[in-house]
Parts: structure tokens; C-alpha cells; sequence
């Protein structure tokens, strides 16, 4: 039924539990799990010094997340690659599971900034509204 699921990991708990659902789940339906970081460093302004090597950071961190979560999988036994992209993290895990033609996405209920919503984070919010396949969103 699912032949391929996109993870959208952000390093928060939420992903860390979302993770050991989707194990079991990919490991049943024998499925290819893509793990999804997106990151948006700050907006860079005139004169600002560091700025690439704050970028370099970003990219660093979100390059670590993901391959924790792929080291994890392929341990236990899930065929899994990861993608990173600079982007809006809703927007970027929308493209990634059209590109892929994903059948499931999974994701954790918040992320990591304390703006978020009562009961969803506004990543969640807007996958579920805008997504094309099942979601799983894990508390």
C-alpha cells in the first residue's frame, strides 16, 4: 500500500517519535523511506559579516539531522536516502513527496519553535491541507 514515504524530519521530539513509527511501518509494507530536511537560514543584510558561514551552519545541522535518521533506518533494515533543501519546510516537503510520488507522509505534530499552533504546528497545518497523498502526523 505504501511503496514509498516521505519523512519530514526537523530534529524535534515530535520527528524522534514519528521515527519509531515510521520504522515499523516502512519495515511492513517493505517501503523506501525518504527523509526530508529543510532549512532557511536568516536573511542576510548589507553589510553583514559571517553570513556564509552561518549558511555553511544551517546546511551543516540540517545535513546531520538527516543523516541521523538514515543511519537509524538503515539499520534496521529500511531502504532510505535523504534529501536537504533550503526552503520553506512545508513547501519543501510538498515538492519532495510530488517529485517522488510519495503514496505516505510522516511527520512529527510540532517542530521546533514555540510559535507553534495549540494542537499542530503550521508545518503540519499546511502539509495536511495542501498534501496529495495520506498524511501520518505524530503527536
Amino acid at each position: 500500500m505504501f511503496r514509498k514515504i516521505v519523512f519530514a524530519n526537523d530534529g524535534s521530539p515530535a520527528a524522534d517519535r514519528a521515527l519509531f513509527y515510521l520504522e515499523h511501518l516502512a519495515r511492513e509494507e517493505d517501503a523506501e523511506v525518504i527523509v526530508v530536511h529543510a532549512y532557511e537560514p536568516p536573511k542576510r543584510y548589507a553589510g553583514q559579516e559571517g553570513y556564509d558561514a552561518l549558511v555553511e551552519a544551517y546546511e551543516r545541522l540540517a545535513h546531520e539531522i538527516v543523516d541521523e535518521a538514515v543511519e537509524h533506518l538503515s539499520q534496521a533494515g529500511v531502504s532510505v536516502r535523504g534529501v536537504v533543501r533550503e526552503g520553506p519546510a512545508a513547501r519543501v516537503i510538498l515538492g519532495v513527496a510530488q517529485e517522488e510520488k510519495a503514496s505516505l507522509i510522516v511527520l512529527g505534530s510540532r517542530g521546533p519553535s514555540s510559535a507553534a499552533e495549540l494542537l499542530l504546528g503550521s508545518v503540519s497545518m499546511e502539509v495536511l491541507r495542501f498534501a496529495q497523498c495520506p498524511v501520518l502526523v505524530v503527536p
